[in-house]
């Protein structure tokens, strides 16, 4: 029996952490992408290593949280080995890493993180979640305009793992507020990223 409940309290997990994206990248920025694919690897490295880092950062702030702290752990581990891969596609194409480099939607995608006891834990899971999803739609993009080889394979994987990390940070929110404010508040953060989206340049990097 209690298996059977486990089971099916992760299916509702998953039913809740399904959304959708309220703007559809264009194909024009996959194609700046592809026509500028080593500057894409040199952003695409950054990206995963800063994903690292706010996973460290998220459960060093949160120690008391034991299912946090485990995924969060997992999350940082995970993120630097896709950092690890994308340095050795860039190595491969005779590239170096490259620096980091301002990242403008996550900037202004944070600014609608609330302060506050009651809401901040909630705003930073749920714009972590948005943040995932728009790296799956656009790791998709890439594997399906890339050629057959390791290279598409990659970005296939790739896009597959941020699907789950999108999942989890709702699941994660679903684990410690309610169900219907986590949702509602995520309706909110989607419009809000939307707007940025409409607003920022195509650029050969991932946001």
């Amino acid at each position: 029996m209690a298996r059977q409940q486990k089971i099916n309290y992760f299916t509702n997990l998953e039913k809740k952490s399904m959304f959708e994206l309220k703007y559809k990248t264009p194909f024009e920025w996959t194609k700046v992408v592809i026509e500028n694919f080593d500057e894409f690897l040199q952003d695409h490295a950054g990206a995963e290593k800063k994903a690292s880092g706010m996973a460290m950062g998220m459960l060093g702030h949160y120690p008391d949280k034991i299912k946090l702290v485990r995924a969060m752990t997992d999350l940082a581990i995970e993120e630097m080995i896709h950092f690890k891969q994308v340095v050795k596609l860039l190595n491969e194409r005779g590239e170096t890493l490259g620096r980091d480099k301002k990242d403008d939607y996550v900037k202004l995608i944070r600014t609608i993180i609330r302060q506050g006891k009651d809401h901040y834990l909630l705003d930073r899971l749920i714009v972590a979640g948005v943040i995932e999803a728009r790296g799956h739609e656009r790791f998709s993009l890439v594997a399906q305009a890339l050629s057959e080889g390791k290279e598409k394979e990659f970005y296939v994987a790739i896009a597959k793992s941020e699907e789950k990390h999108k999942n989890l940070f709702i699941e994660l929110a679903c684990e410690y507020y309610d169900e219907k404010r986590v949702m509602a508040r995520l309706d909110e953060v989607l419009t809000f990223e939307a707007e940025i989206c409409m607003k920022l340049p195509f650029t050969a990097a991932l946001h």
